[in-house]
């Protein structure tokens, strides 16, 4: 049993020790790791100090310039709403058919984008549907290890972004996806504020 406190595990650091866990219950020995979690503390540390974060806070402040007017989604409900507005959501599991997914992950990668892209497009796009609203913002987790040699390390890399898109009637899907895509690059770009 391993029991780690969110705040220093994410699902990436669950990864890494289980692995870790296998490789050494074989007798093997890890191979010695080119950083550790008190590096990308420190680089953190002099992105803050540097200066090295003022384009990417004024990215983050261009972009929600209009802070006090960003609407709340308002998902249409078969009930009444509570008096009390709160968080709580739900969960609805689905699976794609082998060659649907693959269909869907080609279709993001023949616009430059990822299968993530493509489906934060399609959740976009549901959204809208369901509300008619064109300025719709998903909250997306991030795994936050942007150089190569973090892949490896235990820790809390984990951020969330604020992935913000205008969907329209008048867009096609496609043209959509690769707005979608635009404004997720600068978004990752920009993912240490």
């Amino acid at each position: 049993v391993v029991d780690l406190h969110h705040i220093i595990s994410d699902g990436t650091t669950q990864m890494i020790l289980s692995e870790d866990f296998q490789i050494l219950s074989s007798g093997v020995e890890l191979e010695p790791l080119k950083l550790q979690y008190k590096d990308f503390s420190q680089w953190q540390n002099r992105l803050f100090t540097g200066g090295a974060l003022e384009s990417q806070e004024d990215y983050w402040l261009e972009l929600y310039v209009d802070a006090a007017s960003i609407p709340r989604l308002d998902l249409p409900t078969d009930f009444k709403r509570p008096e009390v507005f709160t968080f709580q959501g739900d969960r609805y599991d689905f699976m794609l058919e082998r060659q649907d997914a693959l269909q869907f992950r080609t279709l993001g990668a023949g616009s430059n984008g990822t299968l993530y892209m493509n489906m934060l497009a399609a959740l976009t796009t549901l959204f809208y549907e369901y509300t008619w609203q064109t300025d719709i913002i998903i909250g997306s987790g991030i795994a936050g290890r942007a150089h190569a040699d973090l892949q490896a390390i235990a820790g809390m890399f984990v951020n969330t972004l604020a992935m913000r898109n205008f969907p329209s009637g008048e867009k096609k899907y496609r043209e959509f996806l690769e707005e979608v895509i635009d404004r997720s690059v600068s978004a990752l770009e920009n993912q240490d504020v």
